[in-house]
């Protein structure tokens, strides 16, 4: 039946919402899976180190040292590893991450001592460079700006969804008996580093490399999702396909200030990875225990960070959606470093999960908003492996006052510390752009008026 003159198709109507529904679909269950596991193999050595770290004579400053040191490999390797991606595509490149880090992971179960536990972790952050970046920057490439913050999210919502159901899980192992001479710590990172292998290669399989080549998108929606990526991209700086833009991108100060600001939240996140499991079994509890108590706080951050993600793409605003969260996990963490009941602990811990988690979806729309291209692949690699350090300078403040205090309560203050920097910067950036908006706005309609 024809339609009547000035009525609207209703399958034209209906397009951006049926190509939002398959990118949800099609990309992101399988993205989160991929980071479930990557996330599990990168801080389950927190629940390893229940037994590890007196089997091979590990103190807390060398655990700390240890356990951030995983970020030195990344840092080195992250920006050349996105504009390999960038180059050679997601598919064959994230695939090719994922079993080596899975190979790593499982041969953290043979380190002997902390030379070679340095050495591991080491390569494990030189294996998995890359690999947070690269999804982050194949997820620009699909979905259009509006549903970016809540795609992001929706991906880094497998970090929490990772310790909510791993810590049950990592407890578990930790209460095996020892099994064909390999202790429970030993079975803990050869059993978790299983699945990113047999992913990587399931990688291979089901990942597109870019909506051009989606045979799964019919015709008219793959028209529409192209010109509209395009359109986005004409009004971003123009720095795709040549060195010169990522030289530009990492120049780039907000670049620069964005790393600072992710400094501050990888340093909550990661104190919570590493050292969260032995802050709670202080209060006594077994393995099990500890892993039951450890996934509360996440599983409440999986539930905020999408809310938050989502009320953060609906009123397009992206500075107080990274600001509030910062502030309140850095009180959280300040109200750990007092607490003296393990009821005190978890909702501190609470607070800082929700905080931490919630500000990562808002803080990567950010990047996406000015950056396009080559420039892109290495801008966000670089906010990305700078960042990361944070990853490091927590979890080994932490050891190294715990070594020296006796006390958590030094290095949970510091951290705290970082994640208000981290509110204050991102404050400052976007009170910049928003005068840089208004400066253009106000010539723009000056120079209508001539």
């Amino acid at each position: 039946m024809r339609l009547a003159s000035g009525d609207a198709d209703p399958e034209r109507v209906d397009l951006p919402a049926r190509v939002a529904r398959k990118l949800t679909w099609r990309i992101l269950p399988f993205v989160m899976l991929l980071y479930f596991v990557s996330f599990l193999d990168r801080v389950n050595v927190g629940f390893a180190a229940l037994s590890m770290n007196q089997a091979i004579g590990l103190t807390p400053t060398t655990f700390g040292l240890g356990g951030g040191i995983f970020f030195f490999g990344y840092f080195l390797f992250e920006v050349p590893s996105n504009l390999i991606l960038n180059k050679v595509g997601a598919r064959v490149w994230i695939a090719r991450v994922m079993v080596t880090w899975g190979l790593v992971s499982a041969a953290s179960a043979f380190v002997v001592g902390a030379r070679s536990f340095y050495v591991l972790r080491f390569l494990l952050g030189v294996a998995e460079a890359g690999f947070f970046p690269g999804i982050i920057l194949y997820l620009s490439q699909w979905f259009p700006a509006r549903q970016r913050a809540v795609a992001a999210a929706a991906f880094m919502a497998a970090a929490p969804l990772s310790t909510a159901i791993g810590s049950p899980i990592s407890g578990a192992l930790m209460a095996m008996p020892t099994m064909a001479g390999l202790s429970n710590w030993q079975w803990l990172f050869i059993i978790e580093a299983i699945p990113a292998i047999v992913l990587g290669f399931v990688v291979l399989k089901v990942l597109t490399d870019s909506p051009e080549k989606a045979a799964w998108l019919a015709t008219d929606e793959k028209a529409w999702l192209v010109a509209t990526l395009r359109e986005e991209s004409k009004n971003r700086q123009s720095q795709a396909g040549h060195a010169e833009g990522a030289w530009r991108a990492m120049r780039d100060p907000r670049v620069l200030v964005m790393s600072l600001v992710y400094f501050g939240t990888s340093a909550g996140l990661y104190t919570l990875g590493l050292w969260a499991p032995l802050i709670i079994r202080q209060f006594g509890f077994s393995a099990l225990g500890v892993g039951a108590l450890n996934a509360i706080p996440s599983a409440v951050a999986v539930i905020g960070m999408i809310a938050w993600a989502r009320h953060s793409d609906r009123t397009s605003e992206r500075t107080w959606h990274v600001v509030i969260p910062c502030v309140a996990a850095s009180i959280g963490l300040a109200f750990a470093g007092n607490a003296h009941t393990a009821l005190q602990v978890v909702l501190a811990l609470v607070i800082v999960n929700l905080g931490v988690s919630a500000a990562k979806a808002p803080l990567w729309a950010i990047p996406s908003s000015f950056l396009s291209g080559a420039g892109a692949a290495a801008g966000i690699a670089m906010i990305n492996s700078v960042g990361n350090l944070g990853g490091f300078v927590g979890p080994f403040a932490i050891g190294w006052l715990k070594s020296r205090t006796g006390s958590y309560e030094g290095g949970l203050y510091v951290v705290a510390a970082a994640l208000a920097v981290s509110a204050l910067l991102t404050l400052s950036i976007g009170r910049r752009t928003s005068r840089i908006r208004d400066a253009n706005a106000t010539a723009a309609v000056e120079e209508q008026e001539k």
